[in-house]
């Protein structure tokens, strides 16, 4: 079932505020949108994204112009402008994104500083629906298809 336009508008706001109180949070940080962690293929690592973060981050991703995810060669992030390596997104970028473990950051969250915020978007993620977190590229293109 495809969530009602105002069921959506609710979600991306619920969405949003948990990244807002992520922010309150009094961890150190130091993220000035580095994109070291932004390279999958260096890291290793993929952010996995549930349904409501893929959906804002799939709005915020239209909301550049484009229409589809790039497929990038070299195994970065779809959504790094390729010709400045910027995230495309960075004010909607996904949970993942914001308390990664790249350590020229600080490092990564520690995970009981943030689970009651990582139960609140698994619980928007039940309400649209979803099956746990995704990849980003799939989570994303999934969402695009979805809006």
């Amino acid at each position: 079932m495809q969530p009602s336009r105002q069921q959506i508008q609710n979600v991306l706001a619920e969405v949003r505020a948990i990244y807002a109180e992520l922010l309150r949070r009094p961890v150190e940080r130091n993220c000035t949108a580095r994109t070291e962690c932004c390279q999958f293929q260096l890291t290793g690592r993929t952010p996995q994204l549930t349904k409501g973060e893929a959906l804002l981050a799939a709005k915020a991703f239209r909301a550049t112009g484009r229409k589809e995810l790039p497929e990038p060669a070299d195994g970065a992030c779809p959504l790094l402008k390729v010709e400045t390596g910027r995230c495309l997104i960075y004010a909607d970028r996904p949970f993942g994104c914001r308390t990664h473990f790249c350590e020229a950051a600080g490092g990564p969250y520690a995970r009981k500083d943030v689970l009651d915020l990582i139960r609140r978007l698994e619980a928007v993620d039940r309400l649209l629906g979803g099956d746990g977190p995704h990849a980003i590229e799939s989570a994303v293109a999934n969402a695009l298809a979805e809006i």
